[in-house]
């Protein structure tokens, strides 16, 4: 399969998911507070992970590229056993969590982890 999401677009829709998780809290709120909980956990996780990130728009850059990819299934995997973890699995809320684990899904299959940053930054670099 080709890989082609770089670093930067990687970090462009991490950090997108991350403010769907923290607007999905928001609007849960008053409705399901599991479901609410969840996505501020979901979105506390992505952002966390993006700002400790070695790519473009992390900010303190403590973990590499590939790591990320792995922690990006854990949450992944977060995502989708979420609702049913926290008893809400049946709900119309609950099909947010489980598109959205697919999408991560799409994302992390379409992310080059291994090879891209060192490629993103020879390109920025001009070689």
């Amino acid at each position: 399969m080709t890989r082609i999401i770089n670093p930067a677009q990687h970090a462009v829709l991490d950090y997108a998911t991350a403010g769907t998780f923290f607007a999905l809290a928001a609007r849960y709120h008053n409705v399901n507070r599991a479901a609410s909980t969840l996505a501020l956990l979901n979105g506390m996780s992505v952002l966390m992970l993006s700002l400790f990130t070695d790519y473009p728009g992390g900010v303190i850059r403590k973990l590499s590229f590939k790591t990320h990819g792995v922690m990006d299934a854990v949450q992944a995997a977060m995502s989708a056993a979420g609702p049913a973890l926290f008893g809400f699995a049946d709900t119309p809320e609950a099909r947010v969590f489980y598109s959205q684990a697919a999408a991560e899904t799409g994302v992390i299959m379409s992310t080059d982890f291994s090879g891209g940053i060192d490629r993103y930054q020879a390109e920025l670099a001009g070689e």
